[in-house]
Order: structure tokens, then C-alpha cells, then sequence
């Protein structure tokens, strides 16, 4: 493990599975956090094992339904600092691993969960998805066309902005009160919650106006030509975002259309400026675009698919796009480590591991005998 991670000599019981745990702890291993994921064997093949999130990670197979499974886990307790899981509310406690068990053993321990709709509520016991918890908070609905239904995001919004970012900030947060006080923590993460925080700008502007958001009709959402994606004569797209009047008076000089610069917020004129630099940008190719804006002060850029954004020259000159070498030894395009630090910087160190790679190493780090262990391995506690 990493010795200059600014999380180094952090460890995290990873008890979550998919997504929103399991990058979250991503994260925490980049930076240094010796992270041990945990999951029962028997649900391996019932749910994506998403190799990629167990990069600088250690994963263990355990059963915590189980008494020497318990054993086990409390053992590891012990030495953890963190503890990360995304279980429905009151699973943990069947299973004797919620806060108020292992604060037991380990009154400094750190425990965050992760679920749709928090520990408390009327909805708290609800099953659910990204897309639900988006719709609850009131994202999904200022996504899409205005006269079409809203538009799920290809991207997992709430499970990673919503759950995973929010985890890993509120850990560090614990982590800083502890070094204070001393004391551990639980954490109540929400992804419907985190996504309403989302909503800060519209809830700024109906406040401001009086007028609800509508569906791509605001003023950060195609509603003017200054913030608005156009398509070229390729048929592929690019982004203006000329919200400041000199990046959009720049831009109306290089179009040749002058004259709209005044009009950038001007309701009458407004579909007809629109309008206008639709068939402006229909004019030429996108790569014809890139070499006539080139660095110019516009606010402009191309809509990239997956592929070219892993080829994009910015994202892999700053390392957010990297080759690295997945569970077969291969190398393959992977995402990098976001936050840069200048003296603790994250890190790639480990390839994925696979499902209970790390088991028995593990259980013979916490002193149980090549028997025990073969024992553990017969009897499916491990």
C-alpha cells in the first residue's frame, strides 16, 4: 500500500456491494486506506461484480450469518477504523454489524450507511434505484425535453454524486472530529437526499422569479442560445456555454453574427437567435469546428461519446483517463484519481482483485491456523 496516501494507515471494512459503497471505498484505497471488502460467497453470482471498484483493494468472502463469521468479522473490527455498508435499514443489525454492535468493541469506529432513502422516514424501508431517488428529489424532473418524458441519465447520478461522494465526505468529516475528540461516529448517507442538495440553482431562480423550473426551458437549460448543444454538419454535437457577456459577445464576432450580442438575454429574440446559430453550426464539421475555436475565449466544447473521451488529450495529459492493467494482466483504459493532491496524491497501485482473493491471507493475519482455515473454507464460512 501506498506510504505517502493521505489516507495511509486508514483501514475500511467494506461490507457494501454494486456501486455506491463499493466506489466510495474506491476512493478512500486510492488515497492510501487499506481497504477490506467483505461479501458472502453465495451471493457472488446473484449481483454484478463490478471488478474495476476493487482496484487497491483486498476482498475477503465471509458469512456473516453465521457465528464463527461474526468471529471473524470482529476481529477485524478491532483493527478498523472504518466500516462502509450499504444494507436496506436494520439488516446489519440481524446480523449483529450494525454501529451499535461493533461500537462494542471498537468505540472509535467510524460506521457510514449508504442507502436510497436513509435510516429514518416514511420512505426509509423502500426498495429502489438511481433513477427513483432521482425522480423523488426532483432531478429527474429537469432532465429532458419539455414535451417528452424526463430523460434518465446514462450515468449513475445518484448512487455516485448522491451515495459514494457523499460517504467519502462525510467519513473525512468523522475522520477530522476523531482526531479532535477521539471519538467515532455513525453516518446516515441518503441518495435522495444528497440529490436534492442537488438542487440549489433552480430552487434559486423560482425563488428569484416566482416561476417553477420547466424542463429544458431555463437559463442554464437551452432556454438561450448562449447556454445550448448544436449539432454540425457530421451530425455530432458541441456545447455552448457563453453565460458571461464578453465569452458570448466573443462568440457572436467569430460567428459573424454581431449584431445578436446586445439581444444575448432578449426574450422576443431569443428562438430566432437560437434558431440561427443552429444553422450556423450545420455549416461545418465538428473537427472543422475544434480547429476554428481552438482556445479561444468562448466557453465551448465538443460532446465527446465514451471512447473519445478516454482518448481525450486534457483527460489523459492530467492521468483522469489511464492505462492500467485490469484482472487478467491486461491493460485497458481506466479511470485515474480525480482529486489531486501535491504532497499525498492518490494512486493506482493494484490491479482488481478477484471475489475472496485475499481470504485466507486475511484470516492467517488475524491468527487463525492453516486447520481453522480449512475448516472455514469447508463448512462455506468463508
Amino acid at each position: 500500500m501506498s506510504k505517502n496516501g493521505a489516507l495511509s494507515g486508514i483501514t475500511v471494512l467494506d461490507l457494501s456491494r454494486l456501486l455506491p459503497g463499493p466506489y466510495c471505498t474506491m476512493i478512500l484505497a486510492d488515497h492510501g486506506a487499506r481497504v477490506i471488502a467483505l461479501e458472502n460467497k453465495r451471493f457472488k453470482d446473484d449481483t454484478p461484480f463490478l471488478a474495476p471498484l476493487y482496484r487497491n483493494k483486498e476482498h475477503v468472502s465471509l458469512d456473516l450469518k453465521t457465528n464463527k463469521g461474526q468471529e471473524i468479522f470482529y476481529r477485524l473490527v478491532k483493527k478498523a477504523d472504518i466500516i462502509v455498508e450499504g444494507f436496506r435499514p436494520g439488516a446489519s443489525s440481524r446480523l449483529n454489524a450494525d454501529y451499535k454492535s461493533v461500537k462494542k468493541i471498537n468505540p472509535q469506529i467510524i460506521y457510514c450507511s449508504i442507502t436510497g432513502y436513509g435510516q429514518t422516514g416514511p420512505y426509509h424501508n423502500r426498495v429502489g434505484h438511481d433513477v427513483n431517488y432521482l425522480g423523488i428529489a426532483g432531478v429527474l424532473d429537469q432532465i429532458g425535453e419539455p414535451d417528452k418524458p424526463p430523460s434518465i441519465p446514462g450515468i449513475q447520478m445518484a448512487d455516485i454524486a448522491g451515495g459514494s461522494m457523499n460517504a467519502v465526505i462525510g467519513i473525512l468529516l468523522a475522520l477530522h472530529a476523531r482526531d479532535k475528540n477521539g471519538k467515532g461516529q455513525y453516518i446516515d448517507i441518503s441518495m435522495t437526499d444528497s440529490m436534492a442538495g442537488f438542487l440549489q440553482i433552480p430552487l434559486f431562480f423560482q425563488q428569484l422569479t416566482g416561476q417553477a423550473p420547466v424542463r429544458s426551458d431555463t437559463i442554464l437549460s437551452h432556454h438561450y442560445a448562449f447556454y445550448n448543444t448544436y449539432e454540425t454538419l457530421d451530425h455530432k454535437f458541441l456545447t455552448i456555454g457563453a453565460v458571461e457577456y464578453r465569452f458570448w459577445k466573443n462568440l457572436c464576432e467569430k460567428l459573424d453574427i454581431a449584431k445578436y450580442a446586445p439581444l444575448q438575454f432578449d426574450e422576443e429574440q431569443r428562438e430566432k437567435i437560437i434558431q440561427s446559430l443552429r444553422l450556423k453550426f450545420r455549416e461545418k464539421t465538428l473537427a472543422q469546428w475544434k480547429d476554428e475555436f481552438g482556445e479561444l475565449e468562448l466557453c465551448w466544447g465538443p460532446v465527446n461519446n465514451l471512447m473519445e473521451s478516454l482518448q481525450d488529450k486534457h483527460l489523459r495529459y492530467r492521468e483522469t483517463i489511464v492505462d492500467f492493467k485490469d484482472q487478467n494482466g491486461n491493460l485497458a483504459p481506466t479511470l485515474g484519481v480525480c482529486v489531486k493532491l501535491s504532497n499525498t496524491p492518490g494512486s493506482l497501485r493494484t490491479q482488481p482483485v478477484n471475489f475472496g482473493q485475499n481470504t485466507s491471507d486475511i484470516l492467517e493475519e488475524l491468527g487463525y491456523s492453516e486447520d481453522e482455515i480449512n475448516d472455514f473454507l469447508k463448512t462455506d464460512i468463508v
